[in-house]
């Protein structure tokens, strides 16, 4: 006999509030029309379902005085996952309003400061400690290849196998954020282990099958496997999986690559996102002097 599996919060919010259906569609649209990600349309529609199951209404009839009470009780959380909780809430009200057209909803939401932390990102002590937890190959390669590449989750599950290529030794990632494409270098190093873990794994399609052959993982999964492992190391940061791409470009900014070349390795849409590196990369400092000095090989 099948198991049941409880529903889902999208499916609980439709069973509550069935308009909820049509809403969510409606966004979909909205989202591909403006090229934007289905990883940002799931973020919203999960906030926004967990929305409509505590008010049974659509967020549209639900009055300002309402949504503030409710906003302020997540903010007022004793733990900081329920701060997190109230900031993804205000962003995916604000995404949904604007998305529907309601911009004096969208204005009228509270105005959320930018976090000024800096990423936190491992050593290569810790990288090596890491990268030997895990007992199953598919596990070690999934996290080598992210820190070897600086991918993000949703781009290591969307890898194909003809994605990468053994030849002109690169990784092709499609319709990343911002539905952008770039190519990586491969390393000579990670050729040795994706070869083994191919003629292990013998995936089909995705590079990183699901539990079924054609189904591709998932990042949930992905964050478990990062989360798991660290419990086998030494290692006391608070770090998740993209601290793997955040060390991934701390590195290469230490080892001398320039900052533009690292901004369109990362895939970033403006520099200044890719500035906040600058912060935490140990670089060399070079002595003042003039370049007049070193035009002529002095200095």
């Amino acid at each position: 006999m099948r198991k049941r599996t409880s529903p889902t919060i999208l499916e609980r919010a439709i069973i509550i509030v069935p308009e909820f259906k049509k809403a969510l569609t409606t966004l979909s649209q909205q989202v591909t029309l403006r090229g934007q990600g289905q990883g940002t349309l799931d973020n919203c529609g999960r906030r926004i379902a967990l929305f409509v199951v505590h008010f049974e209404r659509l967020p549209e009839y639900v009055s300002e005085d309402e949504i503030n009470e409710y906003l302020v009780a997540l903010a007022r959380g004793p733990k900081s996952p329920s701060r997190s909780s109230f900031k993804h809430m205000v962003y995916g009200l604000r995404y949904y309003y604007r998305l529907l057209g309601m911009n004096k909803k969208a204005i009228a939401l509270p105005t959320l400061k930018k976090d000024t932390k800096l990423p936190v990102i491992l050593n290569r002590s810790e990288l090596k400690e890491l990268f030997t937890a895990p007992a199953l190959l598919k596990q070690r390669i999934v996290l080598t290849l992210i820190y070897s590449a600086g991918l993000r989750g949703q781009e290591v599950i969307n890898l194909k196998i003809s994605d990468v290529d053994f030849e002109r030794m690169t990784i092709h990632t499609r319709q990343g954020k911002f539905k952008k494409d770039r190519v990586a270098p491969l390393s000579p190093t990670m050729v040795i282990g994706l070869k083994k873990y191919l003629k292990a794994e013998n995936p089909h399609i995705w590079l990183f099958n699901g539990k079924q052959a054609d189904h591709k993982y998932s990042v949930r999964g992905l964050s478990w496997i990062m989360r798991e492992n660290l419990k086998r190391t030494s290692i006391t940061k608070d770090v998740n999986l993209h601290s793997l791409r955040h060390t991934y470009a701390t590195h290469l900014l230490e080892e001398g690559l320039n900052i533009v070349t690292l901004k369109n390795l990362l895939g970033h849409s403006e520099i200044t996102t890719t500035m906040i590196y600058l912060h935490i990369a140990q670089c060399e400092h070079v002595r003042p002097h003039s370049p007049l000095d070193t035009l002529y090989g002095r200095g």
